[in-house]
């Protein structure tokens, strides 16, 4: 017959262990990206700090007008899109950040006149997340 092995866990080490356990919960949890950073501001309508976000060239279309903008043209297209339609509400419908290098996401914006679908691409450029596509269309319903 084996002798019984009793084994005591030090009150030291169920500490670190518990610290551990909740250390790799924490890193399940996604944090915040570029692409949730960027809902943020959409909701705010900050088109001088969604400027910030975007590339150097940007394709973007905003109802029925689309084209390749620079970084200071597509700023000013967006300030004007959001001084006719204050943003009330970001809805946030698709995301995609399961590749490394780009980040894409579909949301309904709702303004003062009417509910838009807006979606949006980024890619990593030099370790940060631009936009190098942003559409805006009427939602359908």
């Amino acid at each position: 017959m084996l002798p019984s092995i009793h084994t005591r866990i030090s009150p030291s080490f169920s500490s670190l262990l518990l610290l551990m356990l909740l250390s790799v919960n924490s890193l399940a949890t996604t944090p915040a990206d570029a692409a949730d950073d960027l809902l943020a501001l959409l909701k705010a309508g900050n088109a001088k700090e969604i400027a910030k976000s975007l590339n150097a060239t940007v394709e973007l279309t905003i109802l029925t007008e689309e084209n390749m903008y620079s970084k200071v043209q597509a700023e000013a297209i967006l300030k004007d899109f959001f001084a006719k339609h204050q943003p009330s509400a970001v809805k946030l419908v698709h995301k995609i950040a399961s590749n490394p290098n780009h980040r894409f996401a579909v949301v309904l914006l709702t303004t003062n006149n009417g509910i838009y679908r807006l979606s949006f691409a980024m890619k990593n450029t030099e370790g940060t997340f631009l936009v190098t596509e942003m559409r805006i269309e009427a939602a359908k319903e």
